[in-house]
């Protein structure tokens, strides 16, 4: 069965909406996060690498692949999981809720096909919420030590 190209077109628009609702969520942690400083924690530093990984997500476009979407998203998760590895000792609880919302976004994001589902948007979309959350939570935790 082939489908002609009107057919296509509400995948390719949701397509495109999952890259915008993810790069908004991006926006939203670029304004969260932000850190650094020879004399403060090593984690400070991560947390500034992972704004940077934000703003590649956020530079992407609507006419970005979902490949391209992958591989910074993929960025995302070293980054995060370094701020975890690094500040896991003073904030357990943040660092594992961010590993835990980090991963399941990266795994919502590498299961979107070319032409992603509503379902499969909505999984990223709230994935993202959650991993908003969790990082802002962070965040907060850790201000008194890296501003």
């Amino acid at each position: 069965m082939t489908l002609s190209a009107s057919a296509r077109q509400p995948h390719h628009v949701a397509a495109k909406w999952a890259v915008w609702s993810v790069c908004v969520a991006a926006l939203v942690l670029v304004g969260l996060a932000g850190c650094g400083g020879s004399s403060k924690p090593a984690y400070c530093s991560a947390r500034a690498d992972l704004e940077n990984s934000i703003n590649g997500v956020s530079s992407l476009s609507p006419s970005s692949s979902v490949s391209d979407l992958q591989a910074q998203f993929q960025k995302l998760k070293t980054d995060a999981n370094k701020v975890v590895t690094r500040a896991k000792g003073d904030f357990p609880t943040q660092t594992s809720a961010i590993k835990s919302s980090v991963d399941a976004l990266t795994s919502a994001v590498n299961a979107l096909t070319a032409n992603p589902s509503v379902t499969q948007i909505a999984t990223v979309t709230s994935a993202a919420s959650t991993a908003v959350s969790s990082v802002q939570s962070f965040i907060d935790a850790s201000k008194s030590k890296c501003s």
